[in-house]
Parts: C-alpha cells; sequence; structure tokens
C-alpha cells in the first residue's frame, strides 16, 4: 500500500513537468534577458508565473501575469495571439545563475510547467550572445541576426517550435543564409540572414551553439507607400536594456572586420538614399532645360516675324520734286494754257450771256476735256 501511495506521487509530481528540453542562457553580469515561454491555446485564458528553483516542489513564483506584473528585476507580459509569454530579468547578477520555469496554472489542478531554462551570469564576455534580440523587417524584405559564440559544439539556427537548420536552406518557406566569420580572441559570429519575410515569420527563434542558446524575436511589418519597393531592413533595440550582447568585437575575416562590414551597409544605404534623391533633381533640371531653350527659340521667333513684318510695311516715298532735275516745258505749258481757258470760261455771276455765247463756252469746255 505504501508503495503504491509513493509511486502515485511520484507521478503527480511528474504530470507538471511537461517540459521541452532545457535551455541554457548565459548573460553578462550587469545586463538583461528576455525569455520567451510559448503554451497551448488552450492555456490563453490561464496566469502564468515565472519561478525559479531546480525541483518542482521548490520552484518559488517570481513574478505572475496577473498583478502585479513585475517584481524586483523581473517582469512578464502575455500576448494571447501568438500564445506566449515572455519574461525579462534585468540589471542581472552572478547570485541569479539559477534553474528557472515558465508554467501556466491550473485551477483545481496542477500547475503545467511548459519550459526550463538554467540562466548563467558570468563576469566576463559569455559564451553566447547577439547585438540585440529584438529584430525587426518589412514583407518581402530581409534581417540579419549576428550570434558571437565562443563555445565549441553544432551551430544551429532555430524557430520555437518548428525546426532548426545546420547550413543555409529553407526554414518555414524562407530562405536562410547562415555564414561563420572568424574573430579576435578565438570567437566566431554566425551572421543569419531571412530572405523574402512573410507575415508569419514573426515569432522567436533562437541560435544554439553546443549546450548554449539565445532567443531572438524578429517581427515582420507591412511594407508601407513610403518605403522603397526592395525592403531595407533594420534592427530596432528593445525597450530594455540590450541583454546578453556586451560590447561587440570587431569581425576579423581577411583583413576585414565586422565594423567595417556594418559601415559598408551604412555606405550603401546612403548611396540609395542619394541615388532616390538625384533622380527628381535630374528632372527639374531637364525641365528647366526644356522651358529655357523654348523660351529663347520663341523669343527669337518674334524678334524675326516683327522685323520681316516692318520690312514689308516700309514703302518707298515719291521723290519730291528735284531742282536739279530738267523737265520738258511742254506739258507745263499746255497746263497753264488749260487753266487760263477754264478761268476765262468760268460765268461771272454779274454778266448776263447771250444763248450763242453760252453755247461757245459750252463747246471749248468740251474741246478742252478732249485735249
Amino acid at each position: 500500500m505504501a508503495l503504491h501511495l509513493s509511486l502515485l506521487l511520484l507521478l503527480l509530481f511528474l504530470i507538471p513537468y511537461r517540459v521541452s528540453a532545457g535551455m541554457h542562457v548565459s548573460v553578462q553580469a550587469g545586463g538583461s534577458i528576455t525569455i520567451p515561454c510559448h503554451y497551448d491555446q488552450y492555456y490563453i485564458n490561464h496566469v502564468k508565473y515565472w519561478c525559479k528553483g531546480f525541483d518542482w516542489i521548490s520552484c518559488s513564483s517570481l513574478v505572475r501575469s496577473d498583478h502585479p506584473k513585475s517584481s524586483g528585476n523581473a517582469s512578464i507580459s502575455d500576448d494571447i495571439n501568438q500564445r506566449f509569454f515572455t519574461v525579462t530579468m534585468t540589471d542581472l547578477e552572478p547570485e541569479d545563475s539559477k534553474t528557472y520555469r515558465c508554467v501556466v496554472e491550473i485551477n483545481g489542478g496542477p500547475d503545467i510547467g511548459i519550459q526550463r531554462f538554467y540562466l548563467s551570469v558570468t563576469p566576463g564576455t559569455p559564451g553566447l550572445y547577439v547585438d540585440q534580440q529584438e529584430v525587426t523587417g518589412v514583407e518581402g524584405g530581409s534581417v540579419t541576426v549576428r550570434c558571437y559564440y565562443s563555445n565549441s559544439g553544432d551551430m544551429k539556427w532555430c524557430r520555437m517550435g518548428g525546426d532548426c537548420l545546420s547550413y543555409s536552406g529553407t526554414l518555414h518557406g524562407t530562405s536562410v543564409t547562415l555564414k561563420e566569420i572568424s574573430l579576435a580572441n578565438n570567437r566566431t559570429v554566425l551572421t543569419v540572414t531571412m530572405s523574402g519575410l512573410k507575415m508569419e515569420n514573426t515569432d522567436w527563434y533562437w541560435c544554439e551553439v553546443g549546450e548554449l542558446e539565445m532567443p531572438v524575436h524578429i517581427t515582420v511589418s507591412q511594407q508601407t507607400a513610403t518605403q522603397n519597393i526592395t525592403a531595407i531592413t533594420t534592427q530596432a533595440p528593445t525597450n530594455q536594456q540590450p541583454s546578453a550582447s556586451p560590447t561587440a568585437e570587431p569581425v576579423q575575416t581577411d583583413n576585414t572586420s565586422q565594423g567595417a562590414e556594418g559601415n559598408m551597409e551604412d555606405v550603401h544605404q546612403r548611396s540609395i538614399d542619394v541615388k532616390v534623391l538625384l533622380i527628381p533633381w535630374g528632372m527639374l533640371v531637364v525641365v528647366t532645360a526644356g522651358i529655357l531653350v523654348t523660351w529663347k527659340m520663341w523669343t527669337k521667333h518674334k524678334d524675326n516675324k516683327a522685323k520681316d513684318q516692318t520690312t514689308n510695311n516700309s514703302v518707298a516715298p515719291f521723290p519730291e520734286d528735284d531742282d536739279d532735275v530738267t523737265y520738258s516745258t511742254v506739258i507745263p505749258q499746255h497746263k497753264a494754257q488749260l487753266k487760263v481757258q477754264a478761268k476765262a470760261a468760268e460765268p461771272d455771276d454779274n454778266v448776263v450771256y447771250s444763248s450763242l455765247a453760252l453755247q461757245v463756252t459750252t463747246q471749248q469746255r468740251a474741246a478742252s476735256a478732249q485735249q
């Protein structure tokens, strides 16, 4: 009977351990870390909490999703749409190196532990860290994540609740390129580039090297009208201090460095911006030059037309009498005789003429007219 009771108690203790393989996360002292905890859709309306302790019985709750949502250096946030809750721990100290659990509270039954983490806080550079845990991109574009590590082991890029890649390939329909670059101080950086992003790529991912893992959240947003057709991704830091990300070390591959690589990306970005600005400026210069040439041609045509009208309207005046020119004396003498005859033939109101005289005068006028 006692044996059966012991087995029953053991089974009850094992029920809450529906936990995936524990994750080992390394953080530098003074830094922060955000841990995602994915849960089933049946637990959307349940209270979630974060507890500290190796075994289930001694796991003490640190922060809960019901009020209050923060306690000490820990805070919790529940995203029921994506079905995961996140816990952020800040200002970490070596004494914070413990085993932690993501738990779903079950009313009237044993709680469900859905994820276990071992957090190690080191005074120096951690064995695995990233530039930042929050990365954003646009639909159709790409994002790049750099995972720095010094420990040995298999290298992987995984999606939470999905598959992992050890080499370049496709992950959930998205192209993923993995590239290792040697660093100083016997370190290596794994550069992960996800291309052709889709809205459904918004999720938690993680770098995995050996026993160490580091979660990274990727957010994909829709393309806006002000953005270029080619999506250019940016990496935005979280509201909290970047967790396991000490000062980035220079990348050295064939006398190159990661800082230089980042500078080249910035230069490329600036060159794209300059090209975008030069196109409208070039069009403006061409249009202005066209307007100036057209105005000049029209002005010249108008001047030529005015000159032609002036030439056509200019008529040479009839030459005046020139004293140096000798005319024939016949015509002037004849005109003088006619004037005398016409004056003589004009009737005088004070004289009474006979009808015969009037006839003679009329005949003389007719003869003069014939001449």
